[in-house]
């Protein structure tokens, strides 16, 4: 049997998730395919390999995997979900260009306390809005470039 196939199947089996295949082809896709994908780009991605696979399946698959901590929704954009298989406290980057969205390790004494004016804090989402590198670089060599 593959080694990642595996992998995957302890980490879902740990979770207490059945290792179906849809669902080992979801958390093979969140953490080896595009960072921080929508719902709609893994569903066609997926229907070429599994032309029996609905959204509602892909759906039902983001939902339990989030309910088991598995992955953390990202509503960066406004206009759609993300999804992030790293669920330990970290920032993102999106561009306003391409619409990739970037991880960032951004050191705060703010981040780290778990309490704020006498708030008790339980998550923290941090993230930013601009234009990434590889834009600027684009811009930089004439490319046309919308949001630059």
């Amino acid at each position: 049997m593959n080694t990642d196939l595996k992998r995957l199947q302890i980490k879902l089996k740990k979770k207490r998730i059945k290792p179906t295949y849809i669902r080992l082809k979801v958390l093979s896709y969140l953490e080896n395919g595009q960072k921080h994908p929508h719902a709609e780009k893994m569903y066609k991605t997926l229907k070429k390999e599994i032309p029996t696979v609905s959204m509602t399946s892909i759906y039902n698959t983001l939902e339990l995997f989030q309910k088991k901590g598995l992955i953390k929704p990202l509503f960066i954009t406004g206009s759609e979900v993300r999804f992030d298989v790293i669920v330990s406290p970290h920032q993102h980057f999106f561009c306003q260009s391409c619409g990739r969205i970037y991880d960032l390790d951004v050191d705060s004494e703010s981040f780290k306390r778990e309490n704020i004016d006498g708030h008790k804090v339980n998550e923290i989402q941090g993230y930013f809005i601009g234009v990434c590198k590889d834009c600027l670089k684009k811009k930089k060599k004439g490319e046309k470039n919308e949001y630059v």
